[in-house]
């Protein structure tokens, strides 16, 4: 019986061979030891590995579109920012929703999100503050944050963080009066509140400080989001003789196109208005959310859930004043402006407000 067995084998082995199956799959045999020796057992690095970590979840509820040119642009930007450092969607995952301009819209919209677990939810504009008092005590495991404003209700889980416009609104102003020719220069505001009014502020300081014969005529509409309401305000800025105009908030692209018509020269803030009007934006303060939202997430993931506020400005680069470099700015200009900004940051420059 063995005799007949080990016949089939090899007979069995000649066939195999003569159809060409390769080597690699008969390997000799060979005795097996009686002991592995430990040297021979699988390293670490053949484990499988471990499964990646959950994206850093954020939802964000803005005013307006997110390229308004200005304040929820500036939000946006930042989320984009803060995705590519930390690697992309796998890491860090963002959705929003934009145009919420009805307050009881938003706080539906900021409710549902938490409902939806997100790790961080920002509410970005003040009008959202009510909202937020009453919406992030239902979840105390989530994480709000809001701005621009430095107050946080006293509530453990929401975060706050605003902008010392004033200071970008300082620079541009230190220029538009070093550019005016008419000594007239025309703002246009939206609500007299917030980082709205600061910028103005700062601005007719930076003017002011700079030469005191330029007059500063300002009109605030009474809206963040009123287009037609700014153009007719630019308009009659200009009709007054001003040759500079600046303005702050969403609407401001209707106060730029009438600045544009009338060549007459522009100062952004919020977020970076060159692409509008290229031949008549000199400079723009651009809000840089990205370094305080670096902060409220390495806080998050220590376990702080909210609790601190936050401020944007010069010194720490959550302002930035970028300038066109489609606008011949004269390196005279652009020196006294950095000049400024340095100023600004090492406090030998003082921004008295009204």
């Amino acid at each position: 019986m063995k005799k007949f067995v080990l016949t089939l084998v090899l007979a069995l082995a000649l066939v195999l061979s003569a159809c060409g199956a390769p080597a690699t799959e008969a390997p000799v045999a060979t005795e097996a030891p009686a002991e592995v020796p430990a040297a021979t057992e699988a390293p670490a690095a053949t484990e499988p590995p471990a499964a990646p970590a959950e994206p850093f979840r954020v939802a964000v509820v803005m005013p307006s579109a997110i390229n308004d040119l200005a304040f929820s642009q500036s939000m946006y930007d930042a989320l984009v920012r803060i995705q590519e450092e930390m690697g992309g969607p796998e890491a860090f995952e963002f959705v929003y929703s934009e145009g919420m301009f009805v307050v009881d819209d938003a706080a539906a919209a900021i409710r549902d999100y938490a409902t939806q677990g997100y790790d961080l939810v920002i509410a970005h504009g003040s009008q959202y503050g009510s909202s937020l008092q009453e919406i992030a005590p239902d979840f105390p495991e989530t994480s709000f944050a809001w701005g621009t404003t430095a107050d946080t209700f006293g509530q453990p889980n929401i975060f706050a963080y605003e902008a010392a416009s004033q200071e970008g609104g300082y620079v541009n102003g230190v220029l538009a009066a070093t550019l005016s020719q008419s000594a007239v220069i025309g703002v246009v505001g939206p609500i007299e509140t917030g980082d709205a009014k600061l910028y103005v502020d700062g601005f007719g300081a930076g003017v002011a400080a700079t030469n005191p014969d330029v007059t500063v005529n300002v009109n605030y509409i009474g809206s963040f989001s009123d287009v037609a309401l700014a153009s007719e305000a630019a308009t009659t800025h200009i009709s007054a003789g001003a040759d500079v105009l600046t303005g702050t908030a969403q609407m401001v692209v209707g106060a730029i196109g009438k600045a544009e018509e009338n060549n007459a020269l522009w100062f952004g803030t919020q977020s970076n208005q060159s692409s509008l009007a290229p031949s008549i934006v000199v400079a723009s303060q651009v809000y840089h959310w990205e370094v305080t939202l670096r902060e409220i997430i390495s806080l998050i993931n220590e376990g702080t859930l909210g609790g601190t506020s936050f401020k944007a400005n010069l010194a720490n680069g959550g302002e930035v004043i970028e300038f066109n470099p489609d606008y011949a700015l004269s390196d005279e200009a652009k020196a006294l402006a950095e000049t400024t900004i340095q100023g600004i940051i090492d406090g030998t420059i003082k921004i008295t407000l009204p």
